[in-house]
């Protein structure tokens, strides 16, 4: 996955923010957030949606009944930065929880029904995260 990754990263920095493949069309950022356990820094290509002044990333995983790592470094180690296009922001993360949060994953489902799918795989309700800037 990790030199999957870096190819993304490679691309979208290279592009602007735009990136082909499974991602052509797609809004894509880049998410820096430290490990939980290792206090690394890592750096992981997300699909969002802009809501309001948020930036809202949604812990898929494609449907697997785990979540991503990058899900419980943000729980561990809220304040990170993504990259949006060319630009670099502070961020803090916050879960959407809720109400709130399942009107906003139908709405993402709605505009990229992969989401819906990877909903129907898993038993696990996938975590909606919304990054503020700080």
């Amino acid at each position: 996955m990790s030199d999957w990754n870096a190819g993304i990263i490679e691309e979208f920095r290279s592009n602007h923010g735009k990136v082909g493949g499974y991602f052509d069309g797609a809004t894509l950022l880049l998410l820096h957030h430290v490990g939980a356990r290792t206090g690394k820094l890592r750096v992981n290509p997300v699909m969002y949606l802009k809501d309001g002044d948020r930036y809202l990333v949604f812990a898929s995983k494609g449907g697997e009944d785990t979540n991503p790592d990058w899900y419980h470094n943000l729980r561990a180690h809220p304040d990170v930065e993504i990259e949006v296009g060319d630009e670099k922001i502070k961020v803090h993360a916050e879960e959407v929880r809720g109400v709130e949060r399942d009107r906003l994953y139908a709405r993402q489902s709605s505009l990229r029904p992969q989401f819906a799918d990877y909903q129907r795989k898993t038993k696990r309700v996938i975590p909606v995260m919304a990054l503020m800037s700080r």
